[in-house]
């Protein structure tokens, strides 16, 4: 089950997707596929079997973004979340080998095409949550448990990160 929490930030980005697939994307792929109709036969006709399908997945998305958005709660920052992992913490732990992360902690839809985000669903995320600096945290991974202690902890507002 997927945590309902997203950042502003990735609202508006989803919202912007939205308005996109919606008032620019889709008008015109189907003025494409309305071409690709009026030529007559349809059975081999690339342009509009292709564009069709592409019109189905935008249709598809923008039903799972009218659905998915209202079930979600955007969490603002707030002062009392300073010192302490919390969502939305930009996060550099390193491990006992020395390996350095960072990264930010976000809500599942925000993780895609960043490799500088985690999902707050994440064993990683989970076992940092409300932990400081300084403190140590073990990991469980399918590769075994691990050992990472916090180096730093930082909220951005009011940005575009």
């Amino acid at each position: 089950m997927k945590t309902n929490l997203i950042t502003p930030e990735g609202y508006r980005q989803l919202q912007q997707e939205h308005d996109h697939l919606w008032f620019e994307k889709r008008p015109e792929i189907t003025k494409i596929v309305n071409w690709a109709a009026s030529l007559g036969d349809r059975s081999e006709n690339a342009d509009y079997t292709f564009n069709k399908r592409l019109l189905r997945q935008i249709d598809r998305r923008v039903r799972f973004l009218r659905k998915r958005m209202p079930e979600l709660k955007v969490v603002e920052y707030s002062p009392e979340q300073e010192g302490k992992v919390f969502f939305g913490a930009w996060v550099e732990v390193e491990s006992e080998e020395g390996e350095v992360r960072a990264f930010r902690i976000v809500g599942p839809d925000e993780i895609y095409e960043r490799n500088d985000y985690i999902s707050i669903d994440a064993p990683m995320a989970r076992a940092l949550l409300s932990k400081q600096v300084d403190d140590e945290i073990t990991v469980t991974t399918p590769h075994g448990r691990r050992l990472w202690y916090i180096n730093q902890i930082e909220y951005r507002r009011n940005t575009e990160q």
